[in-house]
């Protein structure tokens, strides 16, 4: 059964974060079940521990949906990625080695390589620029950080964020993950932490100005 639950876990989670279901929409236990080649009393399980992670919620009749969330919600996301994974890269900075420093080197560089094109290659960026910011987190060495940001990082919203992104914002992410690499380099954890926040922010409003019909960053800076 654990087998079965976690394959349905797995498989359900990644069809959310992918947005192949998307925010608000009604979960079907037996179309699930189908899709995961379970039976449904594991993909109940499956869904208890996706609403406990705010991936999916519970209507009063017990219906379950992909989770939406407001623009609040969203904001307090990335409010508390800002203030987390700044610490994480500072205490990353302090403990970094140099085999580390090279393999955020060599993702950072796939991350160019996914945005250089003139049609950016979104999924891509999002696998390299995910393996980023986990490569730091490992670097942290704080199971309590690994557990507090998992679940923020990999939030929807982080997909839906790059779906808005143009050409100057993924370029502005790749050259923010060099001025990190510059402060891992020299082991400052304070330019670290300041980097990363900014980073987050950045990020964020990239999203709020999407959500509000607004000019996205970089026209607003062309």
């Amino acid at each position: 059964m654990a087998k079965a639950s976690d394959r349905a876990y797995d498989t359900i989670r990644a069809m959310i974060l992918s947005g192949e279901l998307s925010s608000g929409e009604q979960l079907s236990e037996e179309a699930l079940a189908e899709r995961c080649g379970v039976s449904r009393t594991p993909v109940r399980d499956a869904l208890r521990r996706l609403e406990a992670e705010l991936l999916v919620r519970k209507n009063e009749s017990q219906r379950s949906f992909v989770a939406d969330w407001s623009l609040g919600d969203v904001a307090d996301a990335f409010e508390l990625r800002a203030m987390i994974e700044g610490y994480a890269a500072k205490r990353a900075a302090e403990r970094m080695d140099d085999r580390t420093l090279d393999r955020l080197r060599s993702c950072n560089s796939a991350i160019y390589t996914a945005i250089r094109g003139k049609a950016p290659d979104v999924s891509a960026f999002l696998e390299y620029n995910k393996r980023f910011h986990e490569i730091i987190l490992e670097a942290a060495d704080s199971r309590r950080l690994i557990s507090l940001l998992g679940a923020l990082i990999e939030q929807p919203v982080v997909w839906r964020t790059a779906q808005h992104y143009g050409k100057e914002a993924f370029n502005s992410s790749h050259s923010e993950h060099d001025d990190l690499l510059a402060a891992f380099a020299r082991r400052d954890g304070a330019w670290a932490e300041a980097i990363m926040a900014a980073h987050i922010r950045r990020a964020f409003h990239a999203y709020a100005d999407a959500h509000r019909g607004l000019p996205s960053i970089d026209k607003d800076a062309a």
